[in-house]
C-alpha cells in the first residue's frame, strides 16, 4: 500500500500458542504503513499459533538486537505465557523500553508479560477480561485500546486493527494512519 519507506523498525514477537489475528494484523498494518517489521519467534523461527497457523520467523529473539522503535507482543493465552517465560523477550522488552521506544501489547500481554516486569507502573492500560486478576494493585481500563505514554494496550483480537493503527499512529504520525485505514476502509 505505502510505497514510502519509514525510518521505523518494529519487534513483533511470536511464541508457540500466540493469537493469530493479533500478531500478524500488526505484521500487516505496519508494513502497509512502511513500517519494516522484524519477527522473531520465541525458540523456533517456526512458531503455531493458538488456531494452528505456523508463522515463520525471521530470526530467533536470542538473535534480535534491541534498536527498535517499538515491540509488540500478541496476546493468547499459551503464547502470553510462553513470552513472558522468556528470558530473552524480557531482556529485549526492558531494554527496548528503557530506550523510550513503544511497547505494544495486546490480550493476556499486558497482564501476564508487562505488568510483573514493572512495565505498567505509572501508566494506563486495558487487557482481556478477566486477565486483571493476575495483577494486584492494578486497576485496568475497559476501552478497547489504550495509549498512554510509550505504552499501547488492547484488549483482545476484536480490537486488533485499532490496536495496529494505534502503534502506526505512534510512529508515523496520524496523516499515515488515516490513509492505512481509508486503504483498507476501516472507520473508527
Amino acid at each position: 500500500m505505502n510505497d514510502q519507506k519509514t525510518n521505523k523498525h518494529v519487534l513483533v514477537v511470536f511464541a508457540e500458542g500466540f493469537e493469530e489475528i493479533e500478531a500478524l494484523v500488526p505484521v500487516d498494518i505496519l508494513r502497509r504503513a512502511g513500517i519494516d517489521v522484524t519477527m522473531a519467534g520465541v525458540g523456533s523461527n517456526t512458531i503455531e499459533g493458538s488456531h494452528g497457523i505456523k508463522v515463520s520467523c525471521d530470526l530467533l529473539i536470542e538473535d534480535a538486537g534491541t534498536d527498535y522503535d517499538a515491540i509488540v507482543l500478541p496476546g493468547g493465552g499459551v503464547g502470553a505465557k510462553n513470552l513472558a517465560a522468556s528470558w530473552d523477550v524480557n531482556e529485549k522488552m526492558l531494554i527496548i523500553a528503557n530506550n523510550g521506544a513503544i511497547v505494544a501489547a495486546i490480550c493476556a500481554s499486558p497482564a501476564v508479560v508487562l505488568y510483573p516486569t514493572g512495565l505498567l507502573e505509572g501508566h494506563k492500560a486495558v487487557c482481556y477480561p478477566g486477565m486483571e486478576e493476575h495483577c494486584p494493585n492494578f486497576t485496568f481500563g475497559t476501552e478497547r485500546v489504550c495509549v498512554d505514554g510509550n505504552v499501547i494496550t488492547a484488549r483482545a483480537a476484536g480490537c486488533a486493527l485499532e490496536f495496529s493503527l494505534a502503534i502506526v499512529e505512534a510512529l508515523a504520525g496520524r496523516a499515515t494512519k488515516e490513509t492505512v485505514a481509508a486503504s483498507i476502509l476501516f472507520k473508527e
